[in-house]
């Protein structure tokens, strides 16, 4: 990955901080990071192809996998099992709701993503990794689409649980919102949640998606001056 950009940011729910390449390579890239002084826990590459052609629109295919250093275990199948391919099906589904893909009949976009230090939240640091990916490589979407999750923990709603919260039990949710017309591009609870509580880790979650959002907006923006700079316009 090419040097470039890189921003961090404090808010209440953890340090979050992400790269864009400065040069434009033939697959786009985007790396992000939740810890300043960590090593980089997510990356994500871009693809085109053709391989399976839609007539209408395109195909968006996304594959996840986990390095089998990302955790304190090895892991002995870094892709390819079941939480893998339920991982990557829904990532599919969130950037079939954000990328414009009526644009590119007859393609496919492949989104790669790997997670080299697993420290909770893989799927929101996918998604979020993937979108810088996705608006480097010059693809229409409807909106940026950033990712946190979010849990009830001794009676408080927490957002952007780490891998010890996680482990803890309790109920928890990932969402992924679009947070220009503050649709949701994919919510999803792996525990039950009493409803008087439901609304209180939903406001968490998203208010943490929002400020994703500011951060990688200003990265993008930031991105794009640099390059205009560097082109001479």
């Amino acid at each position: 990955m090419g040097g470039g950009p890189e921003s961090c940011a404090r808010s209440k729910h953890g340090w979050a901080s992400s790269r864009r390449p400065m040069v434009q390579p033939t697959s786009n890239k985007a790396t992000l990071r939740r810890w300043p002084w960590s090593t980089d826990p997510t990356r994500c590459e871009m693809r085109g192809s053709r391989s399976r052609a839609l007539p209408d629109r395109a195909l968006v295919n996304c594959q996840y996998s986990m390095a089998t250093f990302s955790t304190g275990e090895r892991k002995r199948r870094p892709h390819g099992d079941r939480k893998a391919c339920e991982m990557g099906l829904q990532l599919r589904q969130t950037f079939e709701a954000a990328i414009l893909t009526q644009l590119y009949p007859r393609s496919q976009i492949d989104i790669y993503v790997q997670v080299l230090q697993a420290d909770g939240g893989n799927y929101a640091a996918c998604v979020n990794a993937a979108t810088l990916a996705v608006l480097d490589a010059g693809i229409p979407m409807r909106d940026f689409v950033c990712a946190c999750s979010a849990g009830f923990v001794d009676g408080t709603a927490l957002a952007d649980l780490s891998h010890v919260e996680e482990a803890a039990g309790g109920p928890q949710l990932a969402l992924a919102l679009l947070p220009a017309s503050g649709q949701l591009a994919l919510l999803e609870m792996d525990a039950r949640l009493h409803e008087d509580h439901l609304q209180q880790v939903l406001e968490a979650a998203s208010q943490a998606a929002r400020d994703v959002h500011a951060l990688l907006d200003r990265v993008v923006r930031q991105h794009v001056r640099e390059a205009a700079l560097l082109l001479g316009d």
